[in-house]
């Protein structure tokens, strides 16, 4: 069973997805990867890159998207730490975020 991870980004001040956000996910190896969310908030476009069970963190640039929206972000960047294991399928990191609070959890 291959290893995947997508993630989500909604706004819980506007109700709506995050869109153009900066993502940066830096893998078990110390591999950093760029990547964006979409229109509808989601990114899953890791640059083709083969996952593996090991500790990941996955940094969210909330100041922009904060403060084009709301004009105010206490958080400039967010950052989740997890880890995947072998044969663990699909990994959802979502981050719910406003101007003065977040949080993530495991997704599906």
């Amino acid at each position: 069973m291959s290893i995947s991870l997508s993630s989500h980004v909604l706004d819980t001040t506007l109700g709506k997805p995050a869109a153009n956000m900066k993502l940066v996910l830096t893998t078990h190896n110390g591999q950093v990867i760029e990547a964006q969310t979409d229109d509808d908030g989601r990114c899953n476009d890791w640059a083709n890159f083969s996952f593996s069970a090991g500790q990941y963190c996955l940094r969210f640039y909330t100041k922009d998207y904060l403060l084009s929206h709301h004009k105010e972000a206490f958080y400039p960047f967010v950052d989740v730490n997890f880890e995947l294991t072998e044969n663990g399928g699909h990994y959802h990191v979502p981050l719910l975020i406003s101007p003065f609070g977040f949080s993530s959890y495991r997704g599906s």
